[in-house]
């Protein structure tokens, strides 16, 4: 049973996803936050940070480790199937259908009208994000601190995504490891 939720849970996503990896991920953490709870939102930010550092597609890295995480490697396999199958199955149905109606105006106005969409969509996950860092004390002025920071390193200094989110994920690590947070939580 677990491996057929593995399945449905990134079929789903998959086949909803339309847009590339950025439009899915709202909707892998719908389905692994929300609906099968397989992880906490504060988790699904670490693997969405981490499977930005690293290189590749996002949403099958994502169906990679939550599969192993949930399934260990049948988990895994069935997760990577079920993220790809949707794309490769509707690749060929609309690659068809797009090269029949390639010269109408419809085909354009869709496809145009898929990015606001997106935009909506990751314009709400990252609201979720900031809403749970108010929950803490000075939390939204440190999410804002890194805000700006980030921005200034992207667009003045030109760091790479990958070092900012990569510098961002070790911070978290060593602040989660650090004494003084052992010891706030033992008390």
């Amino acid at each position: 049973m677990k491996h057929l939720n593995i399945f449905i849970a990134f079929f789903r996503s998959g086949i909803l996803g339309y847009g590339g990896g950025p439009s899915s991920i709202p909707l892998v953490h719908k389905e692994v936050v929300e609906t099968f709870k397989w992880m906490d939102s504060d988790e699904f930010a670490d693997v969405l940070a981490l499977g930005n550092a690293l290189p590749g597609p996002i949403a099958t890295k994502m169906a990679g480790y939550i599969g192993y995480r949930v399934g260990g490697l049948s988990g895994m396999v069935v997760a990577l199937t079920a993220s790809v199958l949707p794309t490769v199955i509707l690749m060929i149905i609309l690659l068809t259908a797009l090269n029949t109606f390639k010269d109408k105006p419809w085909v354009s106005g869709m496809s145009s009208a898929v990015i606001p969409v997106v935009a909506v969509m990751l314009g709400k996950l990252t609201w979720d994000f900031f809403s749970k860092s108010g929950k803490s004390k000075l939390g939204w002025m440190w999410s804002l601190l890194f805000v700006a920071g980030s921005l200034l390193l992207l667009e003045v200094v030109n760091v790479h995504p990958a070092m900012i989110i990569f510098a961002l994920l070790l911070g978290a690590l060593l602040k989660k490891n650090s004494p003084a947070e052992q010891e706030g939580s033992s008390s």
